[in-house]
């Protein structure tokens, strides 16, 4: 056994990174396993149902049917419209991410259908950078909602973020309002969004079209928010209540409209979808 390889997948709770050490140790109920055990339930835990991230690939394998999945906009890249340099530069930053992950941006957009019911779908890909939100990730959102309208179908956003990427500054703020205003037009016409919100969804992100559902479901145990805890904290001066930003949380206080497992998502977002279509008089005298 390579105990290099072992204790490098305890330390790190995604597993899409460590299946070639064999074990997995999970974070929460830290139970060692075979990684295979886990990677048949979509990476979850079959002790303590923690929900590992997982990357967008195997997000459109939970969801979607297979092989249905047909990305658009790959090609979209961002650039450095500002000449961002903090630590290092933007543009640096942008093509690390791009050897890291093999994609050119934090969202992975295009039409599937889930168990035959026709949908477009966007995902967030935490593992470039951070899932953050910047220009080319609201443009492929509104377009990926535009397709959704001349579809006549459900539009769906799986996120994963940290929220704005600060590198493109007004750039990446302005792409709340757009996603939002984009959403409106798809309310107008009477179809569906479902929100789907997983570990972490924060800053920007969950201050526009991730509350912005007709459906707001949570994977158990998500991380919601805007500020992290500490700034909370130092804000508001006072003692926050345990797990509150969690989807637990969020659930109890009518945040977000239901938890859903993750080998549970498929079955009940095309119930959703067949639900919020078939009654719907737009769609039928379209």
């Amino acid at each position: 056994m390579n105990f290099a390889n072992l204790f490098s997948s305890m330390m790190n709770s995604d597993t899409t990174k460590d299946e070639k050490s064999n074990w997995i140790k999970c974070p929460k109920c830290l139970a060692l396993m075979y990684y295979k055990e886990v990677d048949s339930k979509h990476s979850v835990c079959p002790k303590c149902n923690h929900h590992f991230r997982i990357n967008a690939k195997k997000r459109e394998e939970v969801l979607c049917d297979e092989g249905s999945f047909v990305e658009h906009d790959a090609t979209l890249a961002p650039i450095d419209p500002l000449k961002f340099i903090d630590k290092k530069s933007y543009k640096k930053r942008i093509d690390e991410a791009k050897a890291k992950t093999g994609k050119t941006s934090s969202v992975v957009s295009g039409a599937c259908t889930i168990n035959g019911v026709d949908a477009e779908l966007v995902i967030f890909d935490f593992s470039f950078m951070g899932g953050s939100l910047g220009s080319v990730e609201g443009e492929k959102i509104v377009r990926s909602i535009n397709r959704a309208i001349e579809k006549k179908c459900g539009f769906i956003i799986i996120s994963a973020s940290g929220g704005a990427r600060m590198q493109e500054s007004t750039f990446s703020l302005l792409q709340m309002s757009k996603t939002s205003a984009a959403l409106n037009r798809l309310h107008l016409e009477g179809l569906p969004f479902i929100s789907i919100l997983t570990d972490p969804t924060m800053g920007g992100v969950s201050a526009s079209f991730a509350m912005l559902g007709d459906i707001i479901m949570a994977e158990p145990g998500a991380l919601i928010g805007f500020a992290g805890q500490r700034v909370i904290k130092q804000t508001v001066g006072v003692d926050l209540p345990e797990g509150f930003q969690r989807s637990e949380f969020l659930l109890e206080h009518g945040l977000i409209d239901m938890i859903v497992d993750r080998n549970d998502m498929k079955e009940t977002v095309s119930a959703l979808l067949k639900l919020f279509l078939e009654d719907n008089p737009r769609i039928k005298n379209a």
